[in-house]
């Protein structure tokens, strides 16, 4: 029997090599036809013998490209056409429906040989790429994903380009890169005039995929300390680029799932724990025991390396920071960089033009999964399945490593990370962003969601947005909510929500937050007692002004001066300001607590970067130590002071600071397995979702999840979503259609 057939394919299937894919299953299975791209994914007609259609319906999903991802397939019985070949059409767009924009993607394999081939065309050319790797989010103008709709179209493909072009069995075949150096993007300079001066010392600002990195010698203390300088950047890490694993390896340790996700398409920064004796200054990461580091993910980064891949690289590793002034967006286009004229001593520039910035992902490794920690290029925008219809929706995320979301029929599509919301460009990027992803989405909301606190400038976008329904979303709430929509959970759970800062309901600031929630709404069980934060931002600034605070509540006017290095004047003032209460806060937050003992323990009394002083006390936890230090809990409230009392007890008789670090982290994580035993206990629930900054921290996650486990709960963590702020506007689009749902 011959029959006739049309698939309608939905998911990431643009950009990832599908139609070459379709056209090689197709005639591989002597199957006439055709397919192209829409707006709304992928169509297929396939015409042929029942057995042939059915083994192409079977081998479409279990043979698709690795970058494609099949959400769904639509199948439909069609009248014979009698094709006598099948065919790639020509794409055609439609107004309302869309099609997963895919993330760049590194450099394959394949490609890695061409530019390295003498005997190849495209020898030493920093822009090659195939439908299996290179640029899609960052030069995508509008969908489908052509050609004519990418900022490659300035350049007309020469006559060998063209062929692989049109070619269904070249896996260059409608890879809309395509390029090689007699028609492609140029650099502004040898790739040989770059390395030497990068071994000159000099501080290069370096266009690249999704922006401008910074990048100098990382073996070389000069260069680096510079930098630092110049970027005014005086302790946070710098993330480093290595050529191959082993590279890394002589810098950092390597777990074999760390190896994997490397090596991955996307390409991420790892966080790894350095080895003792790496040969790069302490400068790179200042005191922090982990190393941030990354494989090249395009031809420039592994040339910047040497022209040989037999050779030896002529660098263990390069220093590859953002390239932005602090706190303002990753700079991404040829005018724009003056604006890094302070920060380098040279720029090397190409003339592909970058639709959209998009910074570089990181994340560590915990129980052999990813875990997120900055979402952006490689992951970004590929969206997070939810499972179920949802209302088209924009979330605006927090103000810190904010990120907004869109939701459009199943999915939730989070952009890439834009930053702190602290300044004008960084709005501006937001807004700029958010215009991209309604065009590339076709997403029109019906209601935007926010979160509580006035001062944000997210808020305030949000609130200030015409004829749009506005959903105010607790900040606590959504990183639970953000939680278990990664988890497809949709049931009340125990949530743990530890951070720095969140707007509570009551109109204090939260942070050490027990919630029993769901995405209809959350019951505040537990908190840890609110404490006085005098001068708000100059105490997270400041953590020995927080100190103050916990110590002005565990031993009320007789503090112990721990804090001999701080002129007496200024501990008199604030010491003042606690007690009469002028300019306060009160906190529950579980990272002003962090904060304190650091302090106290003389870790860090002033940082330079957010959780500073939290990093830096997780990063002298000693190993092999169980004890605790003592808390009380009552009607909901975790009293921390005869914690704090037992850290001070232990800093005057002089214990490690490693002994007081270790013990610290294992009382919080008791006090986490405590309170969710007694909200077991009374809500009969089992679940626990783990969420907020603080849980970045592996030493506490690692107990945490330990002892959770071994009392008989389900831990649900996070892993395609950030823990932090990063995550929340996620957790706030789910609460969102939540309520517009029970309105209906």
């Amino acid at each position: 029997m011959t029959g006739r057939k049309r698939l309608h394919i939905r998911g990431t299937v643009q950009g990832v090599g599908f139609r070459p894919f379709v056209y090689r299953l197709a005639t591989q299975l002597e199957l006439t036809g055709h397919v192209l791209n829409i707006s709304g994914g992928v169509i297929a007609e396939i015409e042929g013998s029942e057995s042939a259609l059915q083994a192409f319906i079977k081998r479409l999903r279990a043979e698709a490209p690795p970058l494609s991802s099949i959400e769904h397939v639509e199948i439909q019985d069609q009248p014979l056409r009698g094709d006598t070949a099948f065919a790639v059409h020509e794409s055609v767009a439609a107004a309302e429906a869309f099609a997963m924009v895919p993330p760049d993607v590194g450099t394959c394999e394949e490609c890695w040989s061409d530019f390295t081939d003498a005997s190849n065309r495209r020898y030493l050319y920093p822009f090659t790429n195939c439908t299996n790797c290179g640029p899609r989010y960052s030069i995508i103008q509008d969908i489908p994903y052509d050609r004519p709709k990418t900022t490659m179209k300035v350049f007309p493909m020469c006559a060998d380009c063209q062929r692989e072009y049109d070619n269904p069995g070249d896996r260059r075949f409608h890879a809309q890169p395509n390029a090689c150096p007699v028609c492609g993007p140029q650099l502004s300079e040898p790739l040989s005039e770059i390395r030497r001066r990068l071994h000159a010392g000099e501080i290069l600002a370096i266009k690249g995929l999704g922006g401008f990195h910074l990048a100098c010698d990382a073996t070389n203390d000069s260069a680096v300390r510079r930098l630092r300088e110049r970027k005014r950047r005086s302790d946070k890490a710098f993330a480093l680029m290595a050529r191959d694993l082993e590279s890394i390896a002589k810098i950092a340790v390597i777990s074999e799932t760390d190896c994997r996700v490397l090596q991955s398409p996307r390409r991420p920064i790892v966080l790894l724990p350095r080895r003792a004796a790496a040969p790069i200054p302490a400068a790179v990461a200042p005191g922090n025991n982990t190393l941030g580091v990354m494989l090249p993910y395009t031809p420039l980064h592994y040339l910047l390396f040497g022209d040989s891949r037999e050779a030896d690289p002529e660098f263990l590793a390069l220093v590859m920071t953002s390239g932005n002034l602090a706190e303002e967006p990753i700079v991404s286009r040829n005018q724009e960089a003056p604006r890094l004229n302070t920060l380098a001593d040279h720029f090397v520039l190409h003339n592909r033009d970058i639709q959209t910035r998009v910074d570089d992902s990181v994340l560590r490794t915990f129980e052999g999964r990813e875990r997120l920690i900055r979402r952006s290029r490689g992951y970004a925008p590929q969206p997070v399945e939810l499972g179920r219809e949802i209302h088209e929706l924009l979330a605006v995320g927090g103000e810190l490593k904010n990120t907004l979301c869109l939701t459009k029929g199943t999915y939730a599509i989070l952009s890439q990370h834009i930053g702190d919301l602290e300044n004008l460009e960084t709005l501006t990027f937001f807004e700029e962003t958010l215009d991209h992803m309604k065009r590339f989405f076709r997403v029109h909301p019906r209601a935007v969601a926010y979160d509580l606190h006035p001062g944000y400038l997210s808020t305030r976008f949000a609130l200030e947005m015409p004829e749009i329904e506005k959903i105010g979303v607790q900040h606590h709430h959504g990183h639970i909510a953000s939680c278990m929509a990664e988890n497809f959970v949709h049931e009340k759970v125990i949530g743990v929500a530890f951070d720095g800062t969140g707007y509570g309901s009551d109109g204090k600031i939260w942070g050490g937050e027990f919630l029993v929630c769901d995405y209809a709404g959350f019951e505040r069980h537990a908190h840890f007692k609110y404490v006085p934060l005098a001068g708000g931002d100059a105490a997270i600034r400041h953590p020995w002004r927080t100190a103050l605070g916990y110590l002005h509540e565990a031993f009320g006017n007789q503090i112990p001066d721990l804090f001999p290095s701080i002129p007496e004047s200024a501990v008199r003032l604030v010491r003042a300001a606690i007690e009469k209460r002028i300019n306060t806060v009160d906190t529950s937050s579980c990272g002003r607590l962090f904060d304190a003992v650091s302090a106290i323990a003389g870790v860090r009394r002033d940082v330079n970067y957010e959780g500073q002083a939290a990093i830096e006390l997780e990063m002298k936890c000693a190993e092999g130590i169980e004890d605790e230090y003592p808390f009380e809990i009552e009607a909901g409230e975790i009293d921390t002071r005869p914690l704090i009392r037992a850290v001070v007890g232990d800093v005057v008789a002089r214990a490690p600071v490693e002994r007081i670090a270790a013990k610290f982290h294992n009382t919080i994580a008791a006090i986490i397995l405590d309170v969710c035993l007694r909200i077991r206990a009374s809500e009969h629930l089992n679940r626990v979702a783990l969420s907020g900054g603080t849980f970045q921290n592996v030493r506490l996650l690692s107990r945490s999840v330990a002892l959770l486990r071994g009392a008989g709960f389900e831990v649900l963590l996070h892993a395609a979503v950030p823990a932090n702020d990063g995550g929340l506007a996620l957790g706030q689009a789910v609460i969102a259609n939540q309520q517009l749902s029970a309105k209906m």
